[in-house]
């Protein structure tokens, strides 16, 4: 706080002194602008927010967080998509390639510039799913699906770190209840969510002295543009006699899930909290689950998720195979 007053201060007193010059060159001009938008920015909690494509979490977080009133700065591959977002102003689209160093890199340069080198909250959304059965993966897809939803994350907090510790900020991280659950045809993601949640509370208990906090929220179900991506099983599938369970497999989050705006309330009502939770588990039957995974071992979740993809009519095919040799 303290020093976000002083910056505010010193901002006003360079600007005054650039004003009252006499003939100031245009770069003089140029940097009184920065600076009042800089000022302007400084009054206000700052945000950035990775993965804001259209029709996605990252895009209804930054409308929502928008309204409460914080300084949005809301990133995607392609900023120019974002002009919805930044026509209701406090908004700034940036592009950013979270897999990308020198991407983020650029993106620091242009936040430390804009907030004098302070940033209250970042928020990790960016994320890809990858719905294939573990013996038919795609490995560079395996390795795409780990760098955006875990090695990333990692790039981006080590990145914005020191601006987080400036401001005595906040890290939110999306998991996923994935993570805890053998969703089948899900092991790659599921395993990706599961090495972020880890590192999540690791990087809590590291960054605690320096007054960052870190806030997991585990989504059970939410419907996004992330999730429209449709595929068959490979014609030399071990799991082809399972395709249609396959495909609607992969309908079942859109189905079910929660709405991005819904989603967004929820978070952003959480993450503004005076004392907010280390983690919050937000979506459809989100408590439940939650109970659910204290209470039942796991021998319970394998079957459910076994019947719920019909397992046993694969296990009957393979059965009937094997006695057909």
């Amino acid at each position: 706080m303290y020093e976000r007053l002083r910056v505010y201060i010193n901002s006003w007193v360079v600007l005054l002194r650039l004003y009252t010059r006499p003939n100031p060159s245009l770069r003089k001009i140029k940097r009184v602008l920065r600076l009042y938008s800089a000022m302007s920015i400084q009054s206000k909690k700052t945000i950035l927010i990775t993965g804001c494509s259209p029709g996605g979490i990252g895009y209804a977080l930054a409308r929502e967080f928008h309204t409460r009133g914080l300084h949005v700065f809301a990133t995607a591959r392609n900023e120019k998509a974002l002009a919805d977002l930044t026509a209701l102003g406090g908004i700034e689209a940036l592009p950013l390639e979270v897999t990308s160093p020198e991407s983020i890199s650029e993106l620091k340069r242009h936040i430390v510039e804009r907030t004098g080198g302070s940033l209250d909250y970042l928020v990790n959304n960016a994320g890809r799913n990858y719905t294939v059965p573990a013996l038919d993966l795609d490995f560079a897809e395996v390795e795409e699906c780990f760098d955006i939803n875990v090695i990333s994350v990692m790039r981006m907090c080590q990145a914005f770190g020191p601006l987080l510790i400036q401001a005595s900020g906040t890290i939110i991280n999306i998991g996923s209840a994935a993570a805890d659950l053998p969703y089948v045809f899900g092991s790659v993601y599921n395993a990706s969510k599961a090495a972020l949640h880890s590192y999540s509370e690791t990087l809590r208990v590291e960054l605690a002295p320096f007054d960052v906090k870190v806030m997991l929220v585990v989504a059970t179900g939410v419907k996004t543009n992330v999730l429209r991506i449709h595929r068959d099983l490979p014609k030399d599938s071990v799991f082809l006699p399972l395709n249609a369970e396959y495909r609607q497999r992969q309908l079942q989050p859109r189905e079910k899930g929660m709405s991005a705006t819904d989603f967004a309330a929820e978070v952003v009502e959480a993450v503004l909290k005076p004392k907010p939770a280390a983690s919050i588990w937000t979506g459809p039957q989100a408590t439940m689950v939650w109970l659910m995974l204290g209470l039942f071992p796991r021998v319970f979740w394998q079957y459910y998720f076994s019947r719920l993809i019909n397992m046993d009519k694969l296990a009957r095919i393979v059965k009937d195979q094997k006695k057909n040799k």
